[in-house]
């Protein structure tokens, strides 16, 4: 079962620039311009159109994902306010990256999986570069290091392709992967700058865009190996 259809609505002033999205991200768009009660209707429709198996693995990519940019957001306000959680919030932000790789080790390997791992770790730690640099005020560093996390961005968008040419083409997970880091640039930015209700609006933007980055991106593997979610 193919579950790309055509974009529905669009998830947030900032645009979702990925075209194609999997049956999740369509009732996702529609519940946001529906209201709670278009929600319940469109999750039971989204839901009633998955088997159990690709059900749980579509849910465990949105838990690991949101996992992303809770913990992220977290580092962020610790950072931020100096805050004596800081070293255990950033280790629980970096197993993260190791539960991400681990989830995908299933379909496309150990090695794949690890690859995976190392290179959300560099763009955790190269989000921590920007942090650093942004309140140190060295405008230099700070460039570099997002020139950095950029560059780490596309790396990461050029594996996912390289494992999923047919459903993660190369122009969806580049456009995916920089909203990702335009979208939290942004929110890290403001709460550095104080601007907490700028901040906080920039959450949900980032919220509402890796809920659509999950799902194009379960959608694409249940789609990629269908024998593996037939029931």
């Amino acid at each position: 079962m193919n579950h790309r259809l055509p974009r529905g609505p669009r998830l947030a002033p900032l645009p979702v620039r990925a075209a194609a999205r999997g049956a999740a991200v369509l009732a996702l768009s529609l519940a946001l311009t529906t209201g709670a009660g278009g929600l319940q209707q469109s999750v039971a429709a989204t839901r009633s159109g998955l088997t159990a198996s690709a059900l749980q693995f579509h849910d465990q990519m949105r838990k690991l994902w949101e996992d992303h940019i809770t913990w992220t957001r977290l580092t962020i306000v610790s950072f931020a306010a100096s805050l004596p959680d800081l070293d255990p919030t950033e280790q629980r932000l970096l197993q993260n990256q190791v539960d991400l790789g681990n989830a995908i080790k299933p379909y496309y390997g150990d090695q794949a999986g690890d690859q995976l791992t190392s290179l959300l770790r560099q763009h955790i730690l190269g989000s921590v570069d920007i942090l650093v640099a942004a309140k140190a005020g060295d405008t230099a560093k700070e460039q570099a290091a997002i020139k950095a996390w950029y560059a780490n961005a596309d790396q990461i968008a050029d594996f996912l392709t390289a494992a999923n040419p047919r459903f993660w083409p190369s122009s969806e997970t580049h456009a995916m992967m920089h909203e990702h880091l335009d979208l939290t640039l942004k929110e890290a930015s403001d709460r550095l700058k104080g601007d907490f209700a700028a901040d906080i609006a920039d959450y949900d933007r980032v919220h509402d865009q890796i809920l659509g980055m999950a799902d194009f991106l379960s959608c694409g593997i249940i789609d990629q190996f269908p024998e593996r979610f037939g029931s």
